[in-house]
């Protein structure tokens, strides 16, 4: 048995914390500093967490090696399984001309970049968030908006702005299942509290989307097709989340949005749009595409949905779970807290079946099938989906070692421990650790992993709700992926100004810590009397 040890390093919680925080600030420092590729950054901290749980925490040998094994396997299933799955849908879409189908009934929509800013940075980015993620929305949408018009300094701002909101359920809620991973909080509880948080970015993304296409005028004349588009989205990704699959929150969300502001353009349009010299005017549309040509476009979306509806039917959800779910100890763990009970994470739960990857698997197949793509093909497709993710599954997978290897040789607990010695004063540092680790790893999934525990045992020990700092961690978190380094080479590769990572930072970097200090109060606030009855009423608080 290995007992937890609180303060190991000369019994001082100042200078256990201060270890336990090395492995993480090695990352940060290699990632952001030195620009280290974040596999081999994430190798490295991992490294150094063994050595200080070995050495430091007295943690075994053959028990830390574990975590890392136990991390690494969670990394690869779910999220991991999710992740790959969730994009080889998008190329096996993109491999058909169906994808420029959808590109091309989109554009045909309006002629007003400010609306096609709001319908594909906003509406069509969160669509692909939902599926794809780590830089695809980005770099579609960019790429979109400068077919439409948009100059490419101002598609680039735009689609890292607008790859927000979504962020948080990206990849079918890989952030949320992750976050679930490593605090051992209720998934569900999880996307309820986030559902009641990041719906206000979504309320005023749109605004600032068509502030930066066209500026004051832009708002003041687009303005209500943007606050249509906000509200629509912040109420779905609100019900979705709470009480539907909150897998597909963001395909909800999306798809709900793109329908109202279709709807909206049949009744209203912006009285005045063009202006000779500016990019912000009305441009030639391009012809509708036949309706059947729409509803292949959108059909894999729809198989998605289908999927996600008939596995959320009551009989078939309770036969999914009892047939497709193994729980078992990982072997050669045996972690106890410093107060004697038993460390839940070392207790592993495999759901094979009704898991959100396997779910995807098999919508990848329907989808193959109706596009009418070989075996073959499809397989290929698999490969290629598997090869460029080669890297973010070793920094997953790593980055997850290093998050069980930190919490169950309890460095976690230490630096919670400490950073629990600002009080009530934590409910504002949780929000900025959130998105720090978001801005530094480009992923809410890794920043999860990485600080979803400590949130979890410092909310514990200053008296603050469990559920509200973890769920924070992601919803600050996606306010840190528009100045992420992968997602500023991305957004500069895609629209053709490599180079320019510095000044998307310094033309974002406002709006990032604006929202993040609205987000900041809203969530102080979710702490007190005042906003404590939004969090969902019988939750693991």
């Amino acid at each position: 048995m290995f007992e937890q040890l609180t303060a190991p390093i000369l019994g001082s919680l100042l200078l256990s914390a201060l270890l336990a925080a090395l492995p993480v600030l090695v990352l940060f420092v290699l990632l952001g500093v030195f620009r280290v590729k974040a596999a081999f950054a994430a190798l490295a901290a991992l490294a150094i967490a063994l050595l200080t749980a070995i050495l430091g925490w007295q943690m075994p040998v053959l028990q830390a090696m574990s975590a890392a094994a136990e991390g690494a396997f969670y990394g690869l299933f779910p999220i991991l399984w999710i992740l790959v799955n969730a994009l080889w849908i998008y190329r096996l879409s993109a491999a058909t001309p169906w994808f420029a189908v959808l590109g091309r009934t989109i554009r045909s929509i309006s002629g007003d970049l400010r609306v096609l800013a709001v319908l594909i940075a906003f509406c069509f980015g969160a669509l692909l968030e939902s599926l794809a993620g780590f830089g695809a929305p980005v770099a579609i949408s960019a790429a979109m908006l400068i077919a439409a018009g948009l100059k490419p300094l101002k598609a680039a701002i735009a689609s890292l702005l607008a790859n927000t909101a979504p962020v948080a359920f990206g990849a079918l809620a890989a952030p949320i299942v992750a976050l679930s991973g490593v605090t051992g909080l209720p998934a569900q509880d999880l996307s309820s509290m986030v559902g009641r948080q990041t719906p206000f970015l979504a309320v005023i993304v749109p605004l600032i989307l068509v502030f930066i296409v066209d500026g004051r005028r832009g708002v003041r004349q687009a303005w209500p097709i943007a606050v249509v588009a906000g509200i629509v989205f912040a109420t779905s990704q609100f019900l979705t989340s709470n009480f539907f699959a909150f897998e597909l929150t963001d395909v909800v969300a999306s798809i709900a949005t793109m329908l109202a502001v279709l709807v909206m353009l049949r009744f209203w349009t912006p009285a005045e749009a063009h202006d000779d010299d500016d990019d912000a005017g009305v441009l030639p549309s391009e012809e509708r595409p036949p309706a059947k040509q729409v509803v292949l476009a959108v059909m894999p979306y729809a198989v998605i949905i289908a999927i996600f509806s008939v596995a959320q039917i009551p009989v078939i959800k309770e036969w999914l779970a009892a047939v497709g779910t193994v729980t078992f100890s990982w072997p050669f763990l045996d972690v106890h807290t410093p107060s004697g009970a038993v460390v839940g994470a070392q207790t592993f739960h495999l759901d094979h079946l009704k898991a959100t990857g396997t779910l995807l698997f098999l919508s990848g197949i329907i989808t193959a099938i109706v596009y009418r793509l070989s075996p073959r093909a499809a397989a290929r497709e698999y490969r290629l989906t598997l090869g460029q993710l080669r890297w973010t599954i070793l920094t997953v997978s790593t980055v997850l070692a290093l998050s069980f290897v930190m919490n169950l040789s309890g460095q976690t607990g230490s630096l919670g421990l400490a950073l629990a010695s600002a009080g009530g004063f934590f409910a504002v540092l949780s929000p900025v650790i959130g998105w720090l680790g978001v801005a530094i790893t480009g992923s809410d999934t890794a920043s999860n992993s990485l600080f979803g525990q400590l949130q979890v045992t410092a909310a514990q020990q200053t008296g603050l709700p469990p559920l509200v700092m973890a769920a924070s961690n992601t919803s600050a978190g996606v306010l840190g992926k528009m100045l992420s380094l992968q997602n500023l080479a991305v957004a500069s590769a895609a629209v053709g100004l490599e180079g320019s990572e510095s000044t998307l930072f310094r033309r974002l970097v406002g709006w990032s810590l604006g929202l993040l200090v609205l987000l900041t109060i809203l969530i102080v606030l979710q702490t007190t009397p005042l906003l404590g009855w939004m969090v969902p009423a019988g939750a693991t608080r």
